[in-house]
């Protein structure tokens, strides 16, 4: 448990005062939780490079799993560890009776959108504006806005292909540039698009800024009548999350 601590800061170069301790993991996993770790299988060294983990969660009446970290070592990214502990986690929730788990990841992120809506199968029907505070001072902090994924667990898994990004466009950059264009809030067609940059992370922070803004707008607004964000599409080097709407 306390090597998972290691795999945090590899992932994600997190302080001590960020980190999800060893002694969390140990009584989670003891209690309900559901902690899966990834090791290499051909060196030496037994050191875990990913590991998923997550808890019982209650609401009302309805019982299910909240997926809280998936971490992976800069090496290992695209290798399929992700995918492989998402399933085994998955194996674990259903032995445990459970039908849904669900997780949050950052709009932004366009490598985690297509994980979790395409090769896994979610779904998301909420948006959570500033959900984390990562900063002491929050008001300065970049925004850590959320979306709330909800997988359906009594349906089997299926890897599916990134869809054509066909649909009324709701959002996307504009023409010979990096920042985002205006957004439109007023379609009511049954298939939406609204663009997200391929590398955020590599996009100067007032860029990044306004897409994060313009997301926000978009996704918020939408899900906020109904829709729910179903795949992310690609047209070329683009990408765009697929709202859908019965």
């Amino acid at each position: 448990m306390r090597a998972l601590e290691d795999v945090q800061v590899d992932a994600w170069g997190y302080s001590d005062r960020e980190l999800t301790p060893g002694t969390l993991f140990r009584i989670s996993a003891m209690t309900g939780g559901i902690v899966v770790a990834a090791y290499p299988v051909d060196e030496g060294n037994p050191a875990p490079v990913g590991f998923a983990f997550g808890f019982p969660a209650l609401s009302g009446e309805r019982i299910w799993h909240h997926s809280h970290l998936l971490a992976v070592h800069p090496e290992w990214r695209g290798s399929g560890m992700a995918v492989a502990l998402k399933l085994a986690q998955r194996e674990r929730a259903v032995r445990q009776g459970l039908t849904r788990m669900t997780w949050t990841f950052d709009p932004l992120v366009a490598r985690n959108a297509r994980l979790n809506l395409g090769k896994l199968g979610a779904t998301v029907t909420s948006y959570h504006a500033d959900w984390y505070a990562l900063e002491d001072d929050r008001a300065a902090a970049f925004p850590a806005d959320r979306l709330m994924a909800e997988w359906d667990l009594t349906q089997p898994h299926a890897d599916r292909p990134a869809p054509p990004a066909r649909g009324q466009v709701a959002l996307e950059a504009r023409e010979h540039s990096q920042e985002p264009g205006a957004t439109r809030l007023y379609l009511a067609g049954n298939r939406l698009l609204a663009e997200v940059p391929t590398r955020a992370e590599t996009l100067p922070e007032p860029v990044r800024l306004m897409w994060r803004h313009a997301l926000r707008d978009v996704l918020s607004s939408y899900l906020a009548r109904g829709y729910t964000v179903t795949d992310l599409a690609r047209s070329g080097h683009r990408a765009y999350y697929v709202l859908s709407k019965e």
